[in-house]
């Protein structure tokens, strides 16, 4: 039987998503717990391969068992004996050939910028105390949207078999001191997200212009586009399934 978990995590303390061999990975932590809890050997598969540092307030991931989990009250025997910085909240039965990664129809980041400093966030924000034009910002969401091709915002030498990513919503909010970058696509790239507001920081800073963007884009030269932006601003915030996964 196929089971879908639901998830979160405070991506400080682990060297991403997937398994590394000489580093903690959250994908090591569950496997562990659940290896223990249910006594067998469980490997499990996410929604995604977030970087090291990176958050997820929601992630999803997808294991196997012949098991009846629904019987053994797992979401809080897992919760009981994970980390405090990885919480489950949800396990649902799915389809058998129900995929976490390759079923997802839309995921949706969002990049946190903080424009004051703030004892509490220095952690979940990238500290930027000078001025960002937004409005241009904002311009230059309307622009990637015009694209589909990204390999200009990939990290290089990746395995990747197409730079082709279907942007549906791209965005900058203020709220609370902090500047908020919200973008929704079918799929991202490695660093993408990162990339992608490190040239949007120098449109606002007016170092990169929004013909630039255009120019960047169609080089497909990671070179060309701005810095990477450090990783602990950055959350995983949802994964969309169609409803027809689930039984």
């Amino acid at each position: 039987m196929r089971y879908f978990i639901e998830l979160s995590y405070n991506g400080k303390a682990y060297h991403g998503w997937q398994n590394q061999p000489n580093a903690i990975s959250v994908q090591e932590v569950l496997e562990k717990a659940l290896s223990m809890l249910l006594q067998e050997d469980i490997a499990i598969v996410g929604a995604g391969r977030t970087d090291t540092g990176v958050h997820a307030s929601q992630m999803f991931a997808h294991f196997d068992t012949d098991k009846v989990v629904e019987d053994l009250n797992l979401v809080f025997r897992l919760n009981s004996f994970l980390p405090k910085d990885v919480a489950i909240h949800d396990i649902f039965r799915v389809k058998e050939d129900a995929h976490a990664r390759f079923d997802a129809t839309g995921r949706t980041y969002h990049y946190k910028i903080s424009n004051r400093k703030n004892v509490f966030s220095f952690d979940y924000a990238y500290l930027m105390t000078v001025s960002l034009d937004v409005e241009k910002m904002n311009e230059a969401c309307e622009i990637l949207k015009q694209y589909k091709d990204f390999q200009c915002f990939s990290k290089t030498n990746t395995d990747v078999k197409t730079y082709i990513c279907d942007i549906k919503e791209a965005m900058w909010e203020e709220a609370n001191g902090e500047l908020i970058f919200i973008i929704t696509a079918d799929r991202f790239l490695r660093n993408m997200v990162r990339a992608i507001v490190g040239t949007m920081v120098n449109i606002g800073l007016g170092k990169t212009s929004l013909e630039d963007l255009h120019q960047i884009i169609a080089s497909k030269s990671r070179s060309e586009a701005g810095f990477s932006v450090p990783a602990h601003g950055l959350y995983l915030t949802e994964v969309v399934y169609p409803e027809s996964i689930k039984l």
